[in-house]
């Protein structure tokens, strides 16, 4: 596994890959964006977040390798699909799924690569925040929906 670390608008992160593929984006309060054990992916991985956090990036292009179930994939997968600046719903995709909104939810909040898969775009029925497990919660969701321009209610 290498990792680099990225100071961002919603704090520090630790972007982990293993050979050519990331792994996991969590938050850090550990290591110092200059700490590198990188690889290509890695290197490629920070420009991205660091162009989407500055707003000339809305969509990722790297090589994922989420550790998860079926499902979990599935949900994973479909995030990567609501466009930058756009949300779903829990319900709206656990209808597409065939499953229910607390299942989605939960594969939510067990996504190992959030902001690259966007879980923060994923809502509540009538617009409502929902959860996130990321940073500060709901706050850091906040956050990164507005950076892409999504207004809540």
């Amino acid at each position: 596994m290498s990792i680099r670390y990225v100071d961002s608008p919603v704090g520090r992160l630790a972007v982990e890959a293993d050979h050519d593929a990331v792994t996991s984006v969590r938050w850090s309060n550990g290591g110092s964006a200059g700490d590198t054990s990188t690889t290509p992916v890695l290197e490629e991985a920070v420009r991205q977040l660091e162009q989407y956090f500055a707003r000339k990036r809305t969509r990722f292009d790297l090589p994922l390798a989420a550790r998860g179930t079926d499902f979990q994939k599935s949900v994973w997968n479909m995030m990567c699909e609501i466009p930058f600046g756009g949300t779903a719903t829990y319900g709206g995709m656990a209808m597409a799924l065939g499953s229910g909104p607390r299942a989605v939810g939960m594969a939510c909040g067990r996504n190992p690569i959030p902001i690259i898969v966007p879980c923060h775009r994923v809502l509540g029925s009538g617009g409502k925040e929902g959860g996130f497990s990321g940073g500060q919660g709901l706050p850091t969701k906040r956050q990164l929906l507005a950076l892409e321009g999504v207004v809540l209610l």
